[in-house]
């Protein structure tokens, strides 16, 4: 069931670079960040909301919160220089380099997460780049 889930990332992920394109035409791309981020806000929450989740964050360690708060600021930079790329670059080429964070992700997932690196990963992840490579030259 991952791989469903995973995929419909994928689809939104690709639309949310051709939306936002087309969006941050003419309008600073910090802004348009942080506009989106509202968006993203009201909709996890609702959906928090909605489903009674709130519950669990009396459960939540000391640990977890330090770390979603580190990805949190992660993916906030990663935003701001994908939209900054975007509103510079075009979306063919910026969206392929964005990707090579899949092969940063296997190796850091190795080296932080103790993660197997099987061979079929690592020829994975040497093709994820050779074709970002092949893409933006």
């Amino acid at each position: 069931m991952w791989w469903i889930y995973a995929l419909l990332s994928a689809l939104f992920a690709s639309l949310t670079a051709i939306f936002a394109k087309i969006g941050i035409t003419g309008v600073n791309s910090n802004l348009a960040t942080a506009i989106r981020t509202i968006i993203i806000l009201i909709v996890a929450w609702g959906i928090v909301l909605a489903k009674g989740e709130e519950k669990g964050i009396a459960s939540l360690s000391k640990q977890n919160l330090i770390f979603l708060v580190i990805s949190g600021i992660a993916t906030g930079l990663s935003w701001i220089f994908y939209f900054k790329a975007l509103q510079i670059g075009k979306v063919s080429q910026v969206a392929p380099v964005d990707k090579l964070s899949v092969a940063l992700t296997i190796a850091l997932s190795v080296l932080f997460l103790g993660e197997t690196l099987t061979i079929k990963t690592a020829i994975g992840a040497v093709l994820i780049i050779a074709g970002t490579v092949v893409l933006i030259l």
